[in-house]
């Protein structure tokens, strides 16, 4: 009986949810990430993708690419909220069910066993719907005979698409891909394949498979070798919550190369940092682990003051750790990178750290030494938190809005939510009282007043209670 593996992944996650709840974002380029000197690119719109641009990228290159780019800082919790929605939609229909990351499940649904080819498209396509009518994102859907097709086909289905593959479809269609679509292949193993002339999934199958445990290692190559034939015999299955993630590798013979060494460790390191993106987590502690030909084993480690999920961090940590845990001369059998310490994305390097905005690793800023003579000061109340782009906000008049920008003593508000379409854009002063931060769930606008519905140009529901031309604004799209 035909197995059905669907691999349902939402488009452009982060950007999607943006767009949902701001309309006046929809169709346009936008980034989603941090602005400080070291932050990353977490979410991209598919405009923005038109110009290169990509996660994982720096933000300064990203903005340089693409220069109409809205840039906005991620909203987890939002995210994490839209996410579980659309997956107790999944949950009602998957049989079997598999969360792998916060945009991103396996499903195998017992009423698909054995099912024709339009069954499943018939399927793929309800499902879908229901996701897009009720949550608001969209959602691609690959199916095949495993998780390797199914992952692969919802891929090539993007944007908003779905993609059947029978079994008798399946090795004619992985043999002209590049093998860098299969999964567990990165950069540094497409380059090893790429220096014997192995460019595609089918050149990669027609290798012997000791040729390829002897490239890639034992347990990874042996595994690559079967994808590549399409053999996935994986199950889906929910998966506890890992406290580390991590790669490591079995050579058919052992090394003595440090050179090559320090290469497979990269790789390691590469394979468990795609891994803690797939988890949506950052982490603390770097740990390089090597096993010599005696089967004596080396563990080093290195942890920083906060989580982070950079990847030249990450991957810098694993080297300095080869040059303490690699003992000239010495054979080895295995060698791995784990990452533990695991915190939520929020945590991660997208933001400056204290280290970078006070100049000191403890975030402490020095204080000047108080002078004798100096009058005490007056006492007065704390200062209001300043409103920053992207900030969430709530008028009492106009309802809830975000900041679109500010500067110069002005804060620009645009007014919507998911349910009101593309809102009205009005400017206050800083420090305007009656603008005060409010909850990202409320973009969702499941509590929205009518009053946010007003037509284009219609006049602003009521004066402002400073009542002044600034207050006013004009609108700006």
């Amino acid at each position: 009986m035909n197995r059905w593996v669907l691999h349902l992944d939402m488009d452009a996650f982060y950007a999607s949810v943006e767009q949902f709840t701001r309309p006046t974002l929809r169709g346009r380029p936008l980034l989603v990430g941090g602005t400080g000197p070291r932050g990353t690119v977490a979410g991209v719109s598919y405009p923005a993708r038109e110009h290169g641009v990509h996660s994982a990228m720096p933000m300064w290159e990203a903005r340089r690419r693409c220069r109409t780019a809205v840039v906005l800082p991620p909203r987890f919790r939002l995210y994490r909220t839209v996410s579980g929605r659309a997956f107790t939609i999944v949950r009602e229909v998957a049989g079997r069910f598999e969360q792998v990351s916060i945009d991103e499940a396996f499903l195998e649904p017992c009423e698909l066993a054995g099912a024709s080819r339009r069954t499943v498209a018939e399927f793929a396509e309800n499902l879908r719907t229901r996701v897009r009518e009720e949550v608001g994102v969209n959602a691609s859907i690959g199916a095949g005979s495993g998780k390797q097709l199914a992952k692969i086909a919802s891929g090539m289905a993007k944007p908003d698409g779905s993609m059947i593959v029978p079994a008798e479809e399946e090795g004619g269609l992985l043999a002209g891909l590049p093998v860098r679509k299969l999964w567990g292949i990165g950069p540094i193993g497409e380059s090893k394949l790429h220096r014997i002339g192995v460019h595609t999934i089918g050149e990669l199958a027609a290798l012997k498979l000791g040729d390829v445990t002897a490239l890639l290692g034992q347990a990874h190559g042996t595994e690559l070798h079967r994808l590549a034939h399409g053999i996935d015999e994986r199950p889906v299955t929910e998966r506890a919550e890992a406290k580390q993630v991590g790669a490591e590798t079995t050579f058919d013979t052992d090394r003595t190369d440090h050179g090559e060494l320090a290469e497979e460790i990269a790789e390691m390191a590469e394979a468990a940092h795609r891994r803690l993106i797939a988890s949506e987590r950052a982490a603390r502690t770097v740990t390089l682990k090597v096993r010599d030909a005696d089967f004596s084993t080396i563990s080093r480690s290195e942890t920083f003051a906060s989580a982070t999920a950079d990847r030249e961090e990450l991957a810098a940590a694993a080297r300095r750790l080869t040059s303490v845990a690699v003992r000239p001369g010495v054979p080895v059998r295995l060698v791995g990178v784990s990452y533990s310490g695991l915190a939520t994305a929020e945590q991660a390097a997208l933001f400056p750290t204290p280290e970078e905005t006070t100049g000191r690793s403890d975030g402490a800023v020095t204080a000047p030494a108080p002078n004798p003579a100096a009058p005490s000061p007056t006492p007065r109340e704390p200062p209001r938190e300043a409103l920053t782009q992207g900030d969430d906000v709530h008028h009492p008049a106009w309802g809830h809005g975000w900041v679109q920008g500010c500067g110069h003593g002005r804060v620009t508000v645009r007014f919507e939510t998911a349910r009101t379409g593309p809102g009205r854009v009005w400017t206050f002063p800083s420090g305007t009282p009656e603008l005060t931060s409010a909850d990202p769930l409320d973009s969702l606008g499941e509590h929205t007043p009518r009053l946010l519905e007003f037509e284009e140009n219609a006049e602003p529901p009521g004066r402002s209670p400073r009542g002044t031309p600034l207050d006013q604004g004009t609108p700006t799209e």
